[in-house]
């Protein structure tokens, strides 16, 4: 394969001389933020194969833990996947558009702060829709589709704030439901 065959490849890395000045800014807040590196260690923890991708992304592929959940996920400029990233880019071809935008983020938010908040995120898109991406404020601003995700309309709180309460008032009385109205252990109604 010629070089410039090589480099047609939608995940070869992109020659410097192409790269936009953004793309350089972003780069290189990840690696002063140390998200790079932290993302990085994870790839390898995970034993995943890691190489140089497109747009100064690292491509980590086969990484073995089963958490976070997704097919890929972002730390600094690091893209880690469970599987082959030829396969998965091939299969969703704008994934790489995806987690690049996760990268942005990381470089916004200047490194670690990135996680509580994405967690917060995640949380509020659970109790909106019941769905852990589709209000989460990150998965929206890297476009939903582009990540594989599905856009879920809000269900309304008041019933799903009754539910948790349900759920606390049962753990703090010792009951296994505060709606099946049987005691713990008895396996008998009050």
């Amino acid at each position: 394969m010629s070089p410039a065959q090589e480099e047609a490849h939608p995940l070869a890395p992109t020659p410097p001389e192409l790269l936009p000045t953004a793309v350089k800014v972003r780069h290189i807040a990840n690696w002063v933020n140390l998200s790079t590196l932290l993302g990085l260690g994870v790839a390898r923890a995970g034993g995943a194969d890691v190489r140089s991708g497109p747009r100064k992304l690292y491509l980590a592929e086969h990484y073995r833990w089963r958490f976070p959940a997704g097919g890929a996920f972002t730390v600094g400029d690091v893209v880690i996947t469970r599987h082959d990233i030829d396969d998965l880019c091939a299969r969703r071809p704008h994934l790489l558009e995806h987690e690049e935008a996760h990268s942005r983020q990381w470089m916004a938010c200047l490194g670690l702060p990135f996680l509580p908040l994405y967690v917060a995120s995640m949380g509020w898109s659970w109790l909106r829709t019941g769905d852990r991406a589709s209000y989460s404020f990150f998965e929206r601003s890297a476009d939903l589709e582009k990540g594989g995700y599905r856009d879920v309309p809000p269900r309304p709180l008041m019933p799903v704030i009754a539910a948790g309460a349900r759920q606390a008032m049962a753990f703090i009385t010792g009951r296994r439901s505060a709606d099946t109205g049987v005691e713990v252990g008895t396996n008998r109604p009050d």
